[in-house]
Order: C-alpha cells, then sequence, then structure tokens
C-alpha cells in the first residue's frame, strides 16, 4: 500500500446520553462512565428551565426520568435541582460519580466534566423542539457556549469540540448564521402518523395534525441534506436500512454521517460496512470492542 492510500479509520463512537445503558440518561454518573470508557463524543439533549438555564433532559416533560411531573419549561433550575433524576434506573451510582443529588446537569456543569476529560473529546448538542422558546433556545445555548469560551469559527472550547444537531429545519438554518456549517447536523427520520398520535396519546385529528408538520420537517430536512447546506447528516438506524438511496447519495456529495441509536452488533456492522463515519449508542463500551476486531 502506498502513503498515498487511504487508511482505514473505524468509526468515531459517541454515547448517547451518557453511557445510558448503565446509568440513567443524561447524568453526571452516565458520562463519567462513557468518558471511562473512551468514548471519542458524548450527546446531550437540551431544553432551557423557566428561567433560561440551558440543561440535559430529553423529554419536554419531567415524568419518565425523574420523580417530578409536568413540563421542563415550567420549572426554575433550583427547583428541579430538588427533584431525583437517577433512582428511576434502578442503577447504584458508585460514590465516586457523584451523589443522587449531583446528577442531574446543566449544559455548563457537563462542559466541566468534559474539560476534565484530560483528552480531546466531542460534544454532540440536540436543540429540543417544540420548544415554548422557539429559536430563543438556540440563541441561549450559544450565549452558555460563548461564555465558557467556545470559538465559533472552530467551534472548540479547549479539548472540546462541538456540533449541533436538531430534527427542525428552522433550527438548523438559524444556527447556521452563526455555527459553520461542518459544525451542524440535519437529522432525520421517518415519520409514521400512526406511531404519533399513538405516542403523544392524540385523537386523530389533533395527531394527524402534528404528524403532518414533523413530516414537512422530515421533507425539509431532507432537502438540506441535499442541497449540502449542512456538513452533517444525522438518520435513525431504521431510516439508513429504509432509504439506501439517499444515504448513499449523502455520501458521495461528501456528507459525513452520525447515525442513531446503534446497539446492536448487527447495526454495527452495517454502519462500518456502509463508511458511516460516526456512531451513536447507549453502550458505547460494547460498540468500541466489537469496532477493535479485524474487519
Amino acid at each position: 500500500m502506498t502513503t498515498d492510500e487511504p487508511m482505514h479509520v473505524r468509526p468515531l463512537v459517541f454515547a448517547h446520553r451518557g453511557s445510558s445503558a448503565l446509568f440513567a440518561e443524561h447524568t453526571r454518573a452516565a458520562y463519567l462512565q462513557a468518558l471511562a470508557e473512551g468514548v471519542d463524543g458524548v450527546e446531550c439533549d437540551v431544553h432551557l428551565t423557566r428561567d433560561q438555564h440551558a440543561v440535559l433532559i430529553h423529554d419536554a416533560n419531567l415524568d419518565r426520568t425523574s420523580d417530578g411531573t409536568g413540563p421542563v419549561a415550567e420549572r426554575s433550575l433550583r427547583e428541579l435541582r430538588l427533584l431525583d433524576f437517577s433512582s428511576w434506573k434502578g442503577a447504584r451510582i458508585p460514590e465516586k460519580f457523584g451523589a443522587r443529588s449531583e446528577q442531574f446537569l446543566t449544559l455548563s456543569e457537563l462542559l466541566d466534566l468534559l474539560r476534565g476529560a484530560g483528552r480531546p473529546i466531542a460534544l454532540a448538542i440536540e436543540l429540543k423542539h417544540p420548544s415554548p422558546f422557539q429559536l430563543k433556545l438556540e440563541d441561549r445555548v450559544l450565549d452558555v457556549l460563548r461564555s465558557e469560551g467556545w470559538d465559533p469559527a472552530t467551534s472548540s472550547l479547549d479539548n472540546i469540540t462541538v456540533t449541533f444537531m436538531s430534527f427542525s429545519p428552522d433550527s438548523v438554518k438559524h444556527l447556521l448564521r452563526q455555527v459553520p456549517a461542518e459544525f451542524i447536523c440535519q437529522l432525520v427520520d421517518d415519520i409514521d402518523v400512526h406511531e404519533i398520535r399513538e405516542e403523544l396519546g392524540l385523537g386523530l385529528l389533533t395527531g394527524s395534525a402534528i404528524a403532518n408538520v414533523m413530516k414537512a420537517a422530515q421533507l425539509e430536512g431532507e432537502r438540506i441534506l441535499d442541497d449540502c447546506e449542512v456538513r452533517l447528516a444525522g438518520p435513525g438506524i431504521d431510516y439508513v436500512r429504509q432509504h439506501a438511496r439517499n444515504v448513499q447519495r449523502w455520501l458521495d456529495s461528501g456528507r459525513r454521517f452520525r447515525v442513531w441509536t446503534v446497539d446492536s452488533e448487527r447495526d454495527v456492522a452495517l454502519c462500518q460496512g456502509l463508511g458511516i463515519h460516526e456512531i451513536t449508542t447507549n453502550v458505547p463500551a460494547r460498540v468500541l470492542a466489537q469496532l477493535q476486531l479485524p474487519v
């Protein structure tokens, strides 16, 4: 092999909400575990509190991942600190990963954890929509990053490289006004009207209306990738299986791929075979071990 030939490079491995198969998602323990496992990067979801703090939580409501209830946006940071975000998982948290009261994290606190990694680390931030604060969510997140010393031109902050993701084309277009396209990821997934209605517990008319809005967003997200407006493509693993033509077209156009949520050996092998650049997974240690094996 000559020195001009490309070397085989394994996909980068991102811990989905931390090492979330072991510890409750988005908690201090989940992220410290992921760093200990040697991940290349971590992924987080961000919402705003009532008093405009950027906090790490996937759902717009507290019910699934805490002992609280109701919208995140209606609580202050101080109120959220009083809730338990880790016990629902049923995992014992080692003392070195902090007390139960320390598991809930703001974006700034996650940055502190990543600084402590002592090595280069990537951070993928997903901006969650719909948000009651609309695009103020993006502006607030960027304000937090700037206050921490983030450089927009390189999207770097000390040892951390930051990228931004959203299913919302409006979010992506808003970010493009302030962040280079190479650091922005358009997320895409198939929208099923029946599944959306059932998942949200909505009636026929309301559920269908919301699903149609989401479908329109999916089509616009696909157009953004078709037109190469951003560098990163973020399809779900099911989308990768079902839309081979789109995937190949975007790969051929130079899009960098970040696929989620890739947990099974079969799906890891599929991504590796396709030449996917980044894998997001709930089980980073297992995926890293598989990727070290000869192809």
